[in-house]
């Protein structure tokens, strides 16, 4: 062994200073490219997979976030909303209704005391009260001031009017509902609970005996009241002339179904 080092030695004393500069450089050259292969190469490599890694993770992390932020919205959104919104809105509409049916309830006569005024205005005629009834209160859901069996269309004032155009919105979803026809062999959907009645009709039912120039003296009275009545059916019978016999139906409305004892 110490012969090869000792030839070896020879050989490089027995080399030029240039040839003995090359193999210098072709040694280190030698050494840094076992060093980078051995040692250098790999690191860099674990490094490049390590950060392709990372690089990974914090998209996997980023799209994670994006789709937790996307629960967390749908979580937050309430999918009653819209039906409390027209819940809302509907109650916000039956109270303006109630309120402008009781600044309208305010001009009409109460039902306690249309019995009482009736029989005080035949007080000093000359009419002859026959028979005065009350008739059942009726809901007014509908919008109609006449009677069901009623053929004819009646004859409304302005408050009538006021009455049925604050009304008729509160009828229409029910007539909607009874308008859809169900396709044959579906099953039959149950009818809608009953609405809360929003007005009442409160009516009398008086029978006169008189003239009939008293009998017009007497509407024209009823017609020019402060307080306002409405009108439902008037029937003249005059078979004993000259006395006729006058029916008369009249209404008022209330809020509720609270009637006068007359």
């Amino acid at each position: 062994m110490k012969q090869q080092w000792l030839k070896l030695a020879a050989r490089i004393e027995a080399l030029s200073l240039r040839e003995r500069l090359m193999a210098c450089g072709a040694a280190a050259a030698m050494i840094v490219f076992l060093l980078y292969t051995m040692m250098i190469e790999p690191a860099l490599a674990r490094e490049k997979s390590l950060k392709a890694v990372i690089s990974q993770q914090r998209q996997q992390m980023a799209a994670n976030d994006m789709e937790l932020a996307q629960r967390q919205a749908v979580a937050q959104v309430d999918p009653d909303q819209g039906s409390k919104n027209r819940l809302a809105k509907l109650k916000v509409e039956n109270e303006a209704m109630r309120t402008a049916l009781r600044t309208m309830q305010k001009g009409l006569v109460a039902p306690e005391k249309i019995g009482h005024m009736l029989e005080q205005m035949l007080q000093g005629g000359k009419l002859k009260l026959v028979s005065l009834k009350t008739l059942p209160p009726r809901g007014m859901s509908d919008g109609r001031f006449a009677e069901p069996e009623s053929g004819a269309a009646p004859v409304l004032n302005d408050t009538q009017r006021v009455a049925n155009n604050l009304l008729q919105p509160a009828a229409a979803p029910a007539n909607a509902a009874g308008a859809a026809a169900a396709p044959p062999g579906a099953t039959p959907v149950p009818a809608p609970a009953k609405q809360e009645e929003l007005l009442y009709r409160h009516g009398v039912q008086l029978v006169l005996q008189g003239s009939y120039l008293d009998m017009v003296n007497y509407m024209e009275a009823l017609e020019h009241m402060p307080s306002q009545l409405f009108w439902g059916k008037a029937t003249l019978e005059a078979e004993d002339y000259p006395k006729a016999r006058l029916t008369l139906t009249l209404y008022t409305l209330s809020l509720d179904t609270k009637w006068m004892a007359l």
